[in-house]
């Protein structure tokens, strides 16, 4: 996305991004993809959601284009799949898979190239559903929290993603409540990982994770804190006319599940 820091940043901070980030629950995992199918994940990173994916049954293939990621998902995830690549160039053959999953990933994507790709790929009544985690600020520590981390990843819309993209309509949505215990290390790996905190200079860097660090001792009673979040889920369908060739019976990929 333009004006943003690239999604390979992560790397840099790969470990750190693994302990620190919050997971998926399962429930949210089983709404995005239903029975048990054939899931390509994209932006796959240390596989907070491959993890679940693959609890639920799935036969998983997570990609990332960071091998560093994926060398961490590979170590938490071993039944997983691996392979490293991006959402522009899917190196699957056409209408191979019944879902595709995109979990805090799709605002990373060149949607003009992944979009086709990604319809390319999903079979005649496949899925595309993504997901993102934001933290709750109705509570009033995390609306501190939220000033001093930015608010990237909080009030997130799809819709305005997909906006210049007609071709993929939201059709269902859901949100799942969960929560993370959190220590003073893991949420300084946390802050130290996001890529808005990575690209800063490095004293700057230092002077954001000590106000984060003042925070947290404010409103830690010995015990760490319990962090909220929200899992917003959406599933879409994805209409994508061929072009220079034959129509395809297929070339409209209805997508949700009954």
């Amino acid at each position: 996305m333009s004006g943003e820091p690239s999604g390979m940043v992560f790397g840099e901070v790969a470990y750190a991004y693994d302990r620190a980030r919050p997971g998926y629950p399962k429930a949210a995992a089983q709404w995005l993809t239903g029975p048990a199918c054939s899931v390509l994940e994209l932006g796959a990173g240390t596989g907070k959601l491959t993890k679940e994916l693959v609890g639920l049954g799935h036969d998983v293939l997570a990609t990332d284009p960071d091998d560093r990621m994926l060398v961490v998902l590979a170590e938490r995830v071993p039944q997983a799949r691996v392979a490293t690549g991006g959402a522009e160039e899917i190196n699957l053959p056409d209408r191979s898979v019944d879902v595709v999953v995109c979990a805090q990933a799709m605002h990373w994507f060149d949607l003009p190239r992944a979009v086709p790709e990604i319809a390319r790929v999903l079979r005649s009544d496949g899925v595309l559903s993504m997901v993102w985690n934001e933290r709750d600020d109705s509570i009033p520590w995390v609306r501190r929290l939220n000033a001093l981390m930015g608010r990237q990843d909080v009030g997130f819309e799809p819709a305005t993603l997909l906006a210049a993209h007609p071709e993929v309509q939201i059709v269902a949505e859901e949100s799942f409540r969960h929560w993370q215990a959190m220590t003073r290390e893991q949420l300084a790996e946390m802050v130290s990982s996001r890529s808005e905190i990575v690209v800063l200079p490095p004293e700057e860097r230092a002077e954001r994770l000590a106000a984060v660090m003042s925070l947290y001792d404010t409103y830690d009673r010995g015990g760490g804190l319990q962090l909220p979040w929200i899992s917003r889920a959406y599933r879409a369908r994805v209409e994508v006319a061929a072009t220079g060739q034959e129509p395809h019976d297929d070339a409209t990929l209805l997508i949700d599940f009954r």
